[in-house]
């Protein structure tokens, strides 16, 4: 087995904000594994929220063995950006090694074209509710907060902007216990569905004891099936992401277990290309929202993208993945 690791980035259409900062491009790695005359790619975005670099992720790889699968993969390294992007590229190895494709390797039907949100960036109320009515063809739009009591003004506009489309909010751990309480019965007035973790992930004990009426999704505060049982009783849903969750492998894991424990789910990214997007596209299924938006936040992409209609994703074209 060989590995080759290349640093890419990808312009962004426009300058993207959330509560802890701006970005302008998207910097991704991109693992390409082969093995008897066959190739299979993954991509996986470096966390810095997360403790990780471009360098850090590197390293990881850099130590793997000369050869394993994907189970052994799962205990050589742990949930994260570079686990996510070796899984991947397994998944793909696979698929093209056997001539299948990668759901029918997972014993899944195949994808279907499913809506997914459009991320408004966090601005101020005016851009933002220019934006909304930009996509107000969109059938669901994500709208990030995080910025205390001017995200009702936010929220407002956004759905004057957009007086038809479905709304969920993400305060990316931006929000107190008492902030919510006063924004949250406000923001389902406007008929927002749900919140992406108010409250940091090492402080959200007080989501317990909230009368929560806007339902919460577990974003920061949830990895992989071992964040589970903290999360019973504080939130509502769960945000799977395959560079949280180390790869498309564990993700499975956790939305088979995430159901069973009475979680509903969600399907989310970081903002890659549509290389990162694709595995992600097996999960859609069943799932009460899906966020896989991160190719059109972008102004390039790779080959074979993804295809984007009407608000909603296609599956990948094995040109690309799987």
């Amino acid at each position: 087995m060989r590995l080759a690791l290349s640093r890419d980035s990808f312009r962004l259409k426009r300058a993207f904000t959330i509560s802890r900062g701006t970005r302008t491009e998207a910097q991704v790695l991109t693992v390409t594994l082969t093995r008897g005359g066959v190739t299979g790619r993954g991509e996986c975005v470096p966390y810095a929220r997360y403790g990780e670099t471009p360098d850090s992720v590197a390293a990881q790889i850099a130590g793997l063995p000369d050869a394993f699968g994907r189970a052994e993969l799962q205990t050589l390294l742990p949930p994260g950006a570079a686990r996510n992007a070796v899984d991947c590229a397994l998944w793909d190895w696979q698929a093209r090694a056997e001539g299948r494709r990668a759901w029918e390797i997972a014993g899944l039907p195949a994808p279907a074209p499913a809506v997914t949100a459009f991320t408004l960036s966090l601005d101020t109320p005016e851009k933002m509710g220019a934006e909304a009515r930009a996509n107000a063809g969109r059938p669901l739009l994500k709208t990030k907060l995080g910025a205390g009591e001017a995200d009702i003004a936010r929220i407002r506009a956004v759905r004057e902007g957009a007086p038809d489309s479905r709304i969920i909010v993400d305060a990316n751990e931006g929000w107190t216990p008492e902030l919510y309480a006063r924004l949250a019965p406000v923001l389902v007035d406007l008929g927002v569905e749900m919140v992406e973790q108010p409250l940091p992930a090492g402080d959200d004990a007080a989501l317990a004891g909230l009368d929560r009426v806007l339902p919460v999704c577990a974003d920061e505060s949830c990895h992989d099936r071992a964040s589970l049982p903290a999360l019973a009783g504080k939130y509502d849903l769960v945000n799977i992401k395959l560079d949280k969750t180390g790869g498309l492998t564990e993700a499975l894991a956790l939305r088979e277990a995430a159901q069973e424990a009475g979680f509903g789910v969600m399907i989310g990214c970081m903002v890659g290309s549509s290389l990162a997007m694709a595995p992600a596209t097996l999960l859609a299924a069943g799932a009460r929202y899906i966020d896989l938006d991160g190719p059109l936040l972008l102004a390039e992409d790779r080959p074979s993208p993804l295809v984007f209609d009407g608000g909603r994703i296609h599956p990948p074209d094995p040109a690309l993945w799987g």
